[in-house]
């Protein structure tokens, strides 16, 4: 009797296993299907925006809104221009102020990341590591957030980005959405906004003056600037000396505009 029951409990124990098997092979094929679709679904807008402007971004969108809530008239400025129409010194500017080693990275900076963890060590004021192509990523894909979640997808799109993307076509995205005012987004919108000329006809002084609002764009006017803003600038102005031309364009080795 009591083999008997053994073979019995052995029997009835298989398909307990079986169930259990079945049911982990059908998790792992929901799992592997919804990355499939996760990669195609966010693959394809990157793969669009390489070649089309991106119309609207979620922080344009966040920041309508915001205006809205304080009954003020929702105000999206912008005006896409190629990058061979934006002055070669904000190119160099931004370069200079955001991401020093643009066009070494790969969308990111380890070195800026491990000198940005000391600094924050000993300093009050806080230093970021993020590049121009992380900042990219972030405004065109993502909603503004700051939490761990939303950093995961900011790399991943990096890094998608950094792959399809050439470095010409992100600093191209990059200076067309970015936020550099309230309700102003772009180079071309900013530089008609505060200096009252095209972004190709930006100067130096007016290039560095643009990248030394971009930290805190909405409070900080390139126009009117502070002692801060102009302290700044002279720092930017420095940089851009020390660091190598940013030659996105061969043909435009040398800057049209002084």
């Amino acid at each position: 009797m009591e083999k008997e029951e053994i073979k019995s409990n052995a029997r009835e124990s298989v398909p307990e296993e079986d169930r259990i098997n079945v049911i982990l092979q059908k998790t792992l094929q929901w799992i592997k299907w919804i990355v499939i679709v996760f990669f195609t679904l966010s693959l394809m807008p990157v793969i669009v925006f390489r070649f089309v402007p991106p119309p609207v971004t979620p922080l344009m969108i966040k920041r309508a809104f915001e205006r809205s809530a304080e009954g003020k008239k929702p105000l999206i400025t912008k005006d896409w221009v190629r990058l061979k129409k934006i002055s070669p010194h904000l190119i160099q500017a931004v370069v200079a102020a955001e991401d020093n080693r643009f066009l070494e990275h790969w969308g990111i900076d380890i070195q800026a990341i491990e000198k940005a963890v000391e600094h924050n060590k000993k300093y009050r004021r806080k230093r970021g590591a993020s590049t121009i192509t992380q900042q990219t990523a972030k405004n065109v894909f993502l909603w503004p957030a700051r939490t761990y979640t939303r950093k995961a997808f900011e790399l991943y799109f990096t890094t998608m980005i950094e792959i399809t993307w050439s470095k010409k076509r992100i600093m191209e995205v990059y200076l067309n959405v970015i936020e550099m005012g309230d309700g102003i987004y772009g180079a071309e919108a900013a530089a008609r906004k505060y200096f009252h000329k095209p972004a190709a006809k930006l100067t130096r002084g007016e290039a560095a003056l643009i990248a030394a609002a971009l930290p805190n764009p909405r409070k900080r006017n390139p126009a009117a600037p502070s002692a801060y803003m102009l302290r700044r600038q002279e720092k930017i102005l420095d940089l851009m000396n020390k660091i190598p031309p940013i030659k996105l364009y061969p043909e435009r080795d040398k800057p049209a505009c002084r």
